[in-house]
This record gives structure tokens, sequence and C-alpha cells, in this order.
């Protein structure tokens, strides 16, 4: 298949390529230096998406073995690269879009041997000062708000593919989701009952290699 013919899949990484999202698990499993309660503050309008991640991953404070602990605890689907290849082979282009953080993702992307295409918010992490988290401003997608513009990145997919595919379960997610069609918007956790009360149509699903499974059983 020649690269502009090919089918293209957006995806969310915390909570979609993974069980868990990492800033959960360091607020519940981490030491912190935060008295402050940043995510709330975010839920409730006061500050970005992108603030209050900000702020969670420099308030940790844990040493290496604390750090990968909490990787290892989001719990990325174990079938992801055979997922990836079988989707590669059918044609498909697989984009990374992530509110959260490129240090994290390319860790555990790195640890199961996929290479994948990434666009998330740079950061680096050390025990004296957590993970620093900046915004990409350079980005052909960058936007204040989350640092990377998601839905930006699936107006870009439709152009190309317009039965793009997108999948993501957060907040940031539910802008690109109503972006393609009903039948190509794969959502689980909190976009999945927001799609539910609002009546929209969607695929659910558990694990990310659900996702390759019907998407090669339909193309």
């Amino acid at each position: 298949m020649s690269p502009s013919n090919k089918r293209i899949l957006v995806t969310d990484f915390d909570g979609t390529m993974t069980t868990y999202d990492f800033f959960t698990l360091a607020r519940r499993d981490l030491p912190s230096a935060a008295d402050h309660d940043h995510w709330a503050d975010y839920v409730d309008g006061h500050i970005t998406h992108f603030e209050a991640l900000q702020r969670i991953f420099a308030s940790i404070r844990t040493d290496w073995a604390g750090v990968e602990g909490v990787l290892e605890r989001m719990e990325l689907d174990p079938e992801l690269p055979s997922a990836v290849k079988r989707l590669r082979d059918a044609g498909w282009d697989i984009r990374v879009a992530s509110a959260g953080c490129e240090w994290y993702i390319r860790r555990l992307l790195d640890k199961a041997g996929v290479q994948l295409e990434v666009y998330a918010n740079p950061g680096v992490f050390a025990p004296e000062t957590g993970l620093t988290l900046s915004l990409p401003v350079d980005s052909p997608y960058f936007l204040h708000e989350t640092g990377i513009d998601k839905s930006a990145l699936v107006r870009a997919a439709l152009k190309r593919d317009p039965q793009a595919v997108f999948a993501g379960d957060g907040r940031p997610d539910l802008a690109p989701s109503n972006l393609v069609l009903p039948s190509r918007r794969f959502a689980c956790g909190w976009l999945a009952q927001h799609l539910e009360q609002t009546g929209e149509a969607y695929h659910p699903f558990e694990t990310w290699s659900q996702i390759a499974d019907q998407l090669l059983e339909e193309f």
C-alpha cells in the first residue's frame, strides 16, 4: 500500500495503550512535595490540563526504582508489539497523541521493542526535581491547554484518510474523537462514559490490541 493510501490510527497512550495513567499512579503511589490538589484545580477550570500535570509531576519525590515501579504498574498492553506489527503489515500508520509525557511513553515503548511516531510533552526525570514537563512549543501540533493538539493531529490524518481512526479514554480525547466517523471512534474510561451519556456511538475496548483485532477484521 502506498503512503498516500495508508489507513491512519491516531491513539492516546495513558489509559489507552496502558491500563492506568501515569499521573494517577504517581499521585497514589509516590511520595510528593505537593500540598495541593492540582487535578481538582484543572477539573474546576482554574488551570490548564498541562499545568495540572506539570505541577503534579514536578512534585514527585522518589528514586529511579520508585518511578520505574510506576511505569511497570501502568500495564502496557502485553500484546502491543504483535498488534502494531499486524496493523503495519496490513498498511496502517499508527500515531501516538498524548497530553502526557514523552519521557515515560518512550521508556515503555522501548522496553516493549515498539517504535512509534509519538507526539507528547517533553520531560526529564530526576529524583531531586521529579518529572519536569515542558511545553512542545516547536511542535506543529502545539496547543497551550494540553501541550499537544490532538484535534489538529486528527484533522491532519483525516486529510490523508477520511476514515482515520481515533482511540482514547480521557477528557482531552473528547474533541478529537468527535472529528472522526462514529464507526471509527474507539473509547474506554471517562471518554466512553461521556459518550454513553450523550448518546454518541463508539466502539468500546479494554485493551489496545482489541482495537487492532477489530480494525483488521473490517479492512
